[in-house]
């Protein structure tokens, strides 16, 4: 017997940057959440699983129309069809939405009750699946430790929305402990919330499976579902199966030494090149770092529209489906750049070499940055690169090369 175990679907959440980035490709990475939901389907009909558990975040917050729904609806009836169960746990996205609790689904999807522990039971395979959903987005409550004792001699698994003792990014929603739940004496947990993929114990089985679909630079690789495969009453085997339509990649190119354009352009082509491959026939969404010590260094930061056409050019070079997401130029001067002219923007240069050791003199702009994003919501902050510690840092290197090399033009 086999079942499938996924979760964080985020169905129609949008891939992040594709209205203002993406141009042409956006209507096609936009269907990329509905497209991985039909590929976790089909490998539930040609895997003939028993039943498929989704461990919450089915969908993103409120809908703004019924049509996101019934897709999904329409998708469960396939499944019921096929004679395959569906038993979903609503998380704390699925909590906001109105419609949620409003749609109809078909007969073979079971919802766990949110007023507390539900138990499904399986007679005709000895199964029984335990778990207690969202009723709103903040759940800080340990529900684990309200989950039932386990059905004896069956086999038992638990379902639950968590981000157990906590897992950064992600909200520390139903905090619990792995040893909560190998309290229960459950055979496999099928744990929601945290979108990388992670197996936390074997004795018993705890698994994250991760979510479906990348949605941006920060979920990066293979993404997919688990698949579980049972004997004589006992897990045998845990397999992730990937089911990703939009391969998020982060591709690293060391440009140390790159003293040229043609050198500069065939090391991001046969980057891109191998991200292709590990891809398959996948749209890549890349996020290209560049590092390194170069003599290159200015011209990439003082330039960012030639670069990204030399990008675009390099990803045609490496064929597939590319799409350039984003630049970061984190490369760095190989020796010392030629003399300035002693004019206002010289002395600009030389007093941005001076903030950026000067603690008391960065301190009205960390300021300035730390109410910026405090006004921005979190995809803007990413877009804007002022996430994180380093963001004045990183701001003022740009800065400082951009006028480097603006300067350098003028020798």
């Amino acid at each position: 017997m086999r079942f499938l175990h996924a979760a964080d679907i985020h169905l129609d959440s949008p891939l992040l940057g594709l209205a203002a980035r993406a141009g042409e490709r956006a209507e096609k990475l936009v269907g990329a959440t509905r497209r991985a939901l039909v590929r976790l389907v089909d490998t539930a009909i040609g895997e003939q699983v028993a039943f498929l558990v989704i461990a919450g975040d089915l969908y993103d917050g409120d809908w703004r129309d019924f049509m996101t729904g019934l897709f999904f609806a329409a998708q469960m009836a396939r499944l019921e069809r096929a004679g395959i169960q569906v038993y979903l746990l609503r998380g704390n996205h699925d909590a906001e939405s109105t419609m949620t609790r409003r749609l109809a689904l078909p007969p073979n999807v079971h919802v766990f009750d949110h007023r507390r522990p539900e138990t499904f039971r399986r007679e005709d395979l000895g199964v029984a699946l335990h778990g207690r959903s969202f009723h709103t987005r903040d759940v800080t409550d340990n529900l684990a430790l309200s989950y039932p004792p386990p059905v004896a001699g069956w086999l038992n698994i638990g379902v639950l929305h968590t981000a157990l003792e906590g897992r950064p990014p992600h909200a520390r929603y139903a905090p619990c402990t792995p040893a909560d739940l190998k309290a229960r004496g459950y055979d496999y947990w099928a744990l929601g919330h945290v979108h990388e993929r992670a197996v936390l114990d074997r004795d018993p089985w705890i698994v994250f499976p991760g979510n479906l679909q990348g949605r941006h630079a920060n979920e990066a690789g293979p993404k997919g579902a688990t698949l579980v495969t049972c004997a004589a009453g006992r897990i045998a085997d845990v397999a992730h199966v990937v089911l990703d339509d939009v391969r998020w990649a982060r591709v690293e190119v060391d440009l140390t030494g790159c003293g040229d354009d043609l050198d500069l352009a065939d090391r991001v082509a046969g980057a891109l090149t191998r991200a292709v491959q590990e891809a398959g026939d996948r749209t890549l969404a890349v996020r290209l770092v560049l590092s390194g010590a170069t003599p290159q260094h200015r011209r990439l930061k003082g330039d960012p529209a030639r670069l990204a056409a030399e990008m675009e050019l390099a990803a045609a070079r490496a064929g597939g489906d590319i799409w350039i997401e984003k630049v970061a130029t984190r490369t760095r001067d190989m020796a010392e750049g030629p003399a300035l002219p002693g004019d206002a923007l010289s002395e600009l240069a030389d007093s941005l070499r001076v903030l950026k050791d000067d603690p008391q003199a960065l301190a009205p702009l960390m300021e300035d940055i730390g109410q910026l994003r405090a006004r921005l919501p979190d995809r803007a902050v990413e877009a804007l690169g002022l996430e994180g510690e380093g963001a004045l840092a990183a701001l003022l290197d740009d800065a400082e090369a951009l006028l480097l090399d603006r300067l350098a033009e003028r020798t």
